[in-house]
């Protein structure tokens, strides 16, 4: 993913504390550089880590599977999802944060960008230091409840309160786990907040990100209360702009994609999520006008409720595939391009794109090892239609994040998979419990 998108054969590559410092031919990197390691990587295709763009790491993954695949866009989030998130405890999000990055590092993610729906930030952000994985976090706010009949009274300035002290409590500007003025979305946010928000990451660096527009109910909401679309709310109130991120964007106008290629906002797509949760993204996407104006778009997987996987190579396959098919057009989102969504773009939407995101010297050694002794690699003619069109994250061999390898033969180094899987099963079942959601599953079991 150099700017040359050069695929080096017989190369090697060698890593000096958390930094790739030599790339080239085999025979040239080895003469150069003392090895403390060697890694054989004759059977692997090395790529660099995938970044999710948006990705719920509590409260979803605790539940995965739970909620029916009938359920429409509204009965999936209210009905569903915010009962068994406020029915969490601390050490759900714990539990369920490990086994998000768990999955995230075994299929090859090395970055995410949180989607701001953790509760217990502190505990949740002291067990992913724990897992080495790099990331952005945030505090859930929004100040426009959930219950319509709700007393708003006092709620903007209680969730800009919220989201200040989330910010200066945890004030690192550099290292793998930052916490960011990460926002719920949709109609949930006032315009104070908003611009707040907003405010708060351009002094620190950071990145706002929201959920919009998956199905039509965010278009219609802000017509009916501001006279504007969405995105023209957004750039109205001063905030569209490259410190914002924008998930699912499934219903555009043409003025929204020109704003958003003008204004350097990121959006992420989530085809998984889109497909299940039937947004109608084939048929009323706009990402390939987006990518065509020169908007930059990212890819995530969302939750395990929706999207159902963290898988963030199903995530380029259905990136690579949807629009063909809607659009009857082959050249649509090519191969190529869904791996640039993938990697640079994501690295781009982040603010990181001269740290990570390609294989180039200087860069962060953030890079994975897909292991090619598996049917779907074989026969290795196409690298890139092999990695988008065959494989998935089941044949990620090996994970390194800052120079630190992670995931070595399946496996994740920095967790304790086997007391995870012991205990997600009885933690899932108390949860579900406790929120006093039905079992709603078609077949009975016996």
């Amino acid at each position: 993913m150099n700017p040359d998108r050069q695929i080096l054969k017989n190369a090697s590559l060698a890593v000096t504390g958390d930094r790739i410092s030599h790339i080239g031919p085999a025979a040239r990197v080895e003469a150069q550089v003392t090895a403390r390691e060697v890694v054989d990587g004759r059977r692997f295709v090395l790529t660099p880590g995938y970044v999710n763009g948006h990705i719920h790491i509590t409260g979803e993954p605790i539940s995965k599977g739970y909620v029916p695949d009938d359920s429409g866009w509204a009965e999936n989030v209210l009905e569903w999802l915010i009962p068994l998130y406020m029915a969490q405890t601390p050490e759900d999000e714990k539990l369920s944060a490990q086994l998000a990055a768990m999955e995230m590092l075994r299929t090859g993610t090395t970055t995410f960008l949180e989607a701001g729906s953790i509760l217990n930030l502190a505990e949740v952000r002291e067990t992913l230091l724990e897992t080495g994985i790099r990331g952005r976090i945030g505090q859930w706010c929004q100040d426009r409840l959930f219950e319509p009949d709700a007393d708003q009274a006092g709620e903007t300035e209680k969730q800009i309160r919220k989201l200040d002290e989330a910010l200066d409590a945890f004030p690192e500007r550099d290292g793998r786990i930052l916490v960011w003025p990460l926002l719920v979305g949709h109609n949930m946010m006032t315009t104070e907040l908003w611009q707040h928000s907003v405010a708060r990451a351009k002094a620190i660096g950071g990145k706002v990100c929201g959920h919009m527009s998956p199905v039509e109910l965010d278009v219609e909401w802000y017509l009916a209360n501001t006279g504007l679309r969405p995105f023209e709310y957004l750039a109205d109130i001063g905030v569209l702009g490259p410190e914002l991120c924008l998930t699912h964007v499934v219903h555009l106008d043409d003025n929204e994609v020109k704003l958003a290629a003008e204004s350097g906002l990121n959006l992420t797509h989530c085809p998984m999520s889109a497909l299940k949760g039937a947004y109608g993204a084939g048929p009323s996407g706009r990402f390939p006008e987006l990518v065509a104006a020169g908007a930059n778009v990212m890819l995530g997987t969302d939750g395990n409720n929706n999207g159902n996987s963290m898988d963030m190579m199903r995530s380029m396959y259905l990136a690579a595939g949807l629009f063909k098919d809607a659009r009857r057009d082959p050249k649509a989102v090519p191969a190529h391009e869904a791996l640039t969504m993938g990697t640079l773009n994501g690295a781009k939407a982040l603010g990181l794109e001269s740290e990570i995101g390609s294989i180039e010297v200087g860069k962060k050694a953030d890079f994975v090892l897909h292991d090619t002794d598996r049917p779907e690699w074989r026969p290795l003619l196409n690298v890139v239609n092999q990695l988008i069109w065959s494989a998935d994250g089941r044949s990620v061999h090996s994970v390194w994040v800052d120079g630190q390898r992670l995931v070595e033969n399946y496996r994740c180094l920095t967790i304790d998979e086997e007391r995870v899987f012991a205990q997600i099963d009885e933690a899932g079942k108390a949860l579900v419990a406790r929120s006093k959601l039905p079992d709603k599953q078609v077949w009975p079991v016996v």
